[in-house]
């Protein structure tokens, strides 16, 4: 008899019939807002879950008595309570690798727009301020050969890292928990203490883990060490920075602008102060939001499924739960 699973958002054809292969489905098709007590309704015959960012909680678990694995179509799996999940004997898997090329160029898209203020030169035109004799004041600042700074070595990383020094020749340094000697050979990149890579660095990109010791890991004392000409991109989770202190660097001058694609609260208030400064280029967390990386994220979330479901090792097994 076929593992039961339940969906809880529409899936591509191919990735619908990879499933119902090996699964009976059962999908909700009707907006991103299931009701929780319908979500606990399906889920109560359901040995399998596949899901996107949905916060998989004691209270979840114990509506789901069969459920023996949860599929996250993302990177990033801060929505599992691991300690739960463990106690319930829930595994969980997500999908790495396969959003990492996209990812990078959403980021150089972030770096290239806050520094040649394309939207809010978009806004300068399109609203008639655009005159004959128009100056400095529409000026930007260089991408190519300026210094880069990674904070988060990881394949992501090391993607954006190929784009700053063979695309634009800017020079790469980076800050991770550990040294990665084949990403400076291959990228002629520098690791450096992160001091050191927020008081150069022209562009500082966080790249790093959502994780406890990387909550709040840019605030007020890291933006004071920063170049006041420096842009900061964010294409992590919006927990690694102090909005707050963020805020007052912008508003004081202390760094030049800022991209973003995520934020603490998502989606973000129309009225946040973060977006009221026109230095600031606002993304709605689109980091892998392409149609084939999307659908490849969903096809490698039903691959770990099915395995998980037939007793084998899934092949993005989240780490916490590799014996």
């Amino acid at each position: 008899m076929k593992p039961h699973v339940f969906v809880d958002r529409p899936l591509a054809p191919e990735v619908e019939q990879s499933l119902a292969a090996h699964c009976t489905l059962d999908i909700w098709t009707d907006g991103d807002t299931i009701p929780r007590d319908e979500l606990h309704r399906r889920l109560s015959n359901a040995e399998g879950f596949l899901t996107a960012g949905r916060r998989i909680d004691a209270a979840l678990l114990e509506a789901a008595p069969k459920l023996r694995a949860v599929s996250t179509i993302s990177v990033g799996y801060n929505h599992f309570d691991i300690d739960a999940m463990k106690r319930f004997g829930v595994i969980g898997t997500h999908t790495p690798y396969v959003l990492d090329e996209t990812v990078a160029d959403l980021t150089f898209a972030l770096m290239l727009g806050a520094a040649r203020r394309v939207a809010e030169l978009d806004h300068y035109v399109r609203e008639g301020k655009w005159k004959r004799g128009d100056g400095e004041q529409l000026f930007g600042v260089d991408v190519h050969h300026a210094v880069l700074g990674i904070i988060g070595m990881g394949r992501i990383g090391e993607a954006v890292a190929k784009r700053a020094r063979f695309g634009f020749d800017m020079t790469v340094q980076y800050y991770n928990r550990s040294r990665k000697p084949d990403a400076e050979q291959r990228y002629e990149a520098t690791y450096a203490e992160l001091d050191e890579l927020l008081a150069t660095s022209d562009f500082v990109v966080m790249l790093a883990p959502l994780t406890e010791e990387t909550k709040d890991m840019i605030g007020r004392e890291q933006f004071a060490k920063m170049k006041a000409s420096a842009i900061y991109i964010n294409v992590s989770r919006g927990a690694t920075v102090d909005e707050d202190a963020l805020i007052d660097a912008l508003e004081n001058g202390v760094i030049r602008g800022a991209g973003l694609d995520v934020y603490k609260q998502e989606p973000i208030d129309g009225s946040h102060p973060l977006l009221r400064f026109p230095n600031v280029l606002a993304l709605p967390h689109i980091g892998s939001a392409t149609t084939k990386t999307r659908i490849d994220m969903a096809k490698a979330a039903a691959n770990n499924l099915i395995a998980a479901l037939n007793g084998e090792t899934p092949p993005y097994l989240v780490p916490e739960f590799r014996s």
